[in-house]
């Protein structure tokens, strides 16, 4: 599939989307937003896709939403068009927080890792906080940049950004818009950084070690109960884990980890 503003390969078992805006800063985009969805959507569904690193073209990665989008507000032309669509569909109990324009990200099967290899801003830092990992390349800055521009904590980022910080901090970050660099990020538990030299290949090495040597089965339910707990009480979230545990017994997987144990080799998983 051709893409307009993204770009999507695949190598081995992890797919990266790129967002592909460089002379832009990989500004977002509505082409963007339905391109990048419809590339994760495509990963999903691919067997041989195991995890999804998302980064940019160029020395962004992105500078939050295209100013256009901003203007067609302003001018209040096509201002439908650059806010949020909600689903039409109802949708009752926890599946409802699922339905967000980033938190879909948070029900994808496989994992998600951010790869911030430039300057990060808006809209694009709240797309980085609902993948399961950000890393960051360092001597590079992110802001959350809202409050500068007359608007407020959109996206989920007011419900996310404390959960990853804590409210001291994500009341630092989104009030001032100041710049962070990507070692105060870190030291915040927002990303962790690497080397700004061969960083996306760091970044691969990493995913392509943790699909390898962790059951795909595994990451798939566990990201379900990590997210879900975000909404359920411990009591439900302990019968759901007894759950997956017993179906877990049965599983290919849970054979091949006892069995790559035993005989001291790499294992095999198939995600079975």
């Amino acid at each position: 599939m051709s893409y307009e503003d993204i770009l999507y390969r695949r190598d081995g078992h992890v797919a990266t989307i790129s967002l592909n805006r460089p002379d832009k800063l990989n500004a977002w985009t509505l082409t963007m937003e339905k391109e990048v969805r419809s590339a994760i959507e495509a990963a999903d569904a691919d067997d041989e896709v195991r995890a999804i690193i998302i980064t940019g073209e160029g020395r962004g990665f992105c500078a939050g939403a295209d100013m256009s989008l901003l203007s067609a507000v302003m001018e209040d032309s096509d201002a439908d068009e650059a806010v949020e669509k909600k689903d039409d569909n109802q949708v009752d109990g926890i599946e409802r927080n699922y339905r967000q324009k980033f938190s879909y990200l948070l029900r994808v099967s496989k994992p998600i890792v951010a790869a911030i290899n430039g300057p990060c801003a808006g809209m694009g830092l709240c797309m980085s906080l609902f993948c399961d990992v950000r890393f960051m390349a360092d001597h590079t800055k992110l802001t959350t940049a809202f409050a500068r521009r007359g608007l407020v904590a959109e996206h989920g980022i007011a419900w996310m950004l404390p959960r990853l910080v804590g409210p001291m901090n994500a009341v630092d970050l989104l009030y001032s818009s100041r710049n962070v660099e990507a070692a105060e990020a870190e030291a915040m538990g927002l990303v962790w950084t690497l080397p700004e030299d061969g960083f996306l290949e760091k970044v691969q090495e990493w995913t392509t070690q943790l699909v390898t040597l962790s059951s795909p089965r595994s990451l798939r339910v566990m990201k379900r109960q990590i997210f879900d707990s975000l909404f359920q009480d411990l009591a439900e979230s302990w019968e759901y884990a007894d759950e997956e545990m017993l179906k877990s017994f049965s599983s290919e997987d849970f054979k091949e980890g006892v069995a790559h144990f035993m005989e001291k080799r790499a294992p095999k998983f198939t995600g079975r």
